[in-house]
């Protein structure tokens, strides 16, 4: 098992990544109290069965699975559950699934009787490599993605690598965009990783090696106002094309991967496009530009007419910088000839 220690004063907490450490959770977890599990009807009922029989006394609540289910509606369903179970402040709240029940699960520990305890296990590629770390809480408003929310670290991540083995292809994928930004934006030798295949066998690799990088940006800048921005690499445009999610179908990781394109050039463009096509993720866009820009300006990263956005001009480096919603729309509608 490896120990990853997030150092933040009095919120430091640790990260723990190892095969089989599910079935450890009430060795490595303080289960001895109330605990409501939040899942997702996605996920498979053992994962949150077996953390709930390692508590002294737990519930389940099964959420619907879906970034459309990340709503006050479900947010309510939580803590109206965490009223009727009699939880006090020296009770917790552990996510089980993937960044959803991590984001809804850590806002209503966040929030309810002015912060409660909250872990997070999260079982999916996706949020094991960057959502379950960092504190960042959140649910979606009228379309808008995480606009309203909190950062409420964790008091411990326990990730268990042999949870993924329940996925599909496409999920798998999904999550690893995120692990190709960070690389991409932070670590040429790990960006190798990717090129040079065999996913599956180093998949604790990039595991680790995309949690060690968020650990770095996080202790430095845990409340992003300065470095921690670099990590919406792909963000910007991407949760513009997420947005009409109803349209194209796409997952949070695909759209993602299609926001960093467009903010790559030379050799890092061609090298990014690559990985991407390798991994099974979307590299052709056709999403209406005037759509995907309504939305990108109504993001948390817009300040005035200007918007932060992350650019890689070569692979292991960043800049944020700060464009017109013009210049934006241009590079979106020149890469994806538009």
């Amino acid at each position: 098992m490896v120990t990853i220690r997030m150092e933040l004063g009095k919120d430091s907490y640790d990260i723990l990544l190892g095969r089989g450490i599910l079935d450890r959770a009430g060795e490595l977890l303080n289960l001895e109290r109330k605990v409501l599990v939040v899942t997702d009807d996605g996920v498979p009922e053992e994962y949150a069965e077996t953390v709930a029989s390692a508590c002294r006394e737990a519930r389940i609540l099964r959420l619907e699975q879906g970034e459309s289910h990340k709503n006050f509606d479900s947010y309510r369903r939580i803590m109206e559950e965490m009223l009727d179970f009699g939880m006090s402040r020296e009770d917790c709240v552990a996510a089980v699934g993937g960044g959803v029940p991590g984001d809804m699960a850590g806002f209503a520990a966040a929030t309810y009787m002015r912060g409660v305890d909250f872990y997070n296990i999260p079982t999916t590629v996706l949020s094991q490599v960057d959502s379950s770390i960092g504190g960042k809480t959140a649910i979606d408003l009228n379309g808008v993605k995480n606009i309203v929310g909190a950062f409420h670290q964790p008091r411990r991540v326990l990730i268990d690598p042999d949870t993924l083995r329940t996925l599909p292809p496409r999920q798998t994928a999904n999550g690893l965009a995120e692990a190709v930004k960070m690389a991409a934006c932070f670590d040429a030798e790990g960006f190798e990783l990717f090129e040079k295949g065999d996913i599956p066998g180093n998949m604790d690799r990039i595991i680790e090696g995309a949690l060690r990088i968020k650990k770095r940006v996080v202790e430095e800048d845990e409340k992003e106002h300065g470095l921690r921005r670099a990590l919406n690499f792909g963000h910007t445009l991407g949760h513009g094309i997420e947005s009409l999610h109803d349209e194209n179908g796409l997952y949070h990781g695909e759209c993602v991967a299609l926001g960093m394109l467009p903010m790559c050039s030379g050799s890092a463009r061609a090298r990014l496009k690559r990985v991407l096509e390798e991994l099974g993720l979307p590299t052709v866009c056709g999403a209406d530009p005037e759509k995907v820009m309504a939305a990108v300006t109504h993001d948390k990263k817009a300040t005035g007419d200007r918007i932060r956005a992350v650019t890689v001009e070569e692979i292991g480096t960043c800049e944020i910088r700060e464009m017109t919603a013009a210049e934006l729309r241009s590079r979106y509608c020149e890469w994806y000839h538009l």
